[in-house]
């Protein structure tokens, strides 16, 4: 009797094995992805000199890496709900961040390198370039979601920091369009962007809509 009982209690240690396993996995997992992020830069820091059009060059891969970052930060709640990973979402916050770090140096190198501080200029190419539009319009857009990421501003705005973020289902799409609009020749890069957003939002509509 007491070999049985002590049969069926062996899972429970087995049980708190696996968790710590996970719990320590979790741990390291996030300085690395931390590590992971920081490649684009590294990437087109090495690569800068060499090209053909330096400026060009960081303009569109910092713009390529900040909608990279958006659609993996949408990609966070599927795969939790998929793989029942809950931890999955500590990264989240992290990873739009990286996404906002990218869209600002996007940002920049437009402003600086390309326009060189001249306003007038930016002004004029905001009101007859409409991917200039939309993507001065999306950059603008990620601010409040940047600024708001603190435990400090969840605390303040309560359920409207949920509101808030919730914009995130608009700047994806226009960070898609304002991609699509930028390249004349070769879509396929960008369509292929607008597929896995599709992908993203549709696995939440349809979440939504078995809920309900």
């Amino acid at each position: 009797m007491q070999a049985n009982e002590n049969v069926a209690s062996s899972p429970i240690p087995s049980s708190r094995f696996v968790a710590g396993i996970r719990n320590n996995a979790s741990k390291l997992l996030k300085p690395l992805l931390f590590c992971v992020c920081l490649i684009p830069l590294l990437r087109a820091g090495l690569l800068f000199s060499e090209a053909v059009n330096p400026i060009e060059f960081i303009t569109r891969s910092t713009g390529t890496w900040a909608l990279v970052g958006l659609l993996v930060t949408l990609s966070i709640t599927p795969l939790r709900q998929i793989t029942g990973w809950s931890r999955l979402i500590q990264f989240r916050r992290m990873l739009g961040l990286f996404a906002f770090f990218y869209a600002l140096l996007h940002f920049t190198t437009y402003i600086w390198l390309d326009q060189f501080f001249d306003f007038s200029a930016i002004l004029k190419d905001i009101i007859k370039r409409p991917f200039i539009t939309l993507g001065f319009a999306t950059f603008v857009l990620l601010i409040p979601l940047a600024v708001t990421s603190t435990n400090g501003w969840m605390r303040r705005l309560k359920r409207n920091w949920g509101r808030l973020h919730r914009l995130i289902y608009l700047i994806a799409p226009l960070a898609v369009i304002h991609y699509i609009w930028l390249v004349k020749k070769d879509l396929t890069q960008p369509l292929i962007y607008a597929a896995v957003l599709v992908i993203l939002l549709g696995w939440r509509v349809l979440r939504h809509f078995r809920a309900h």
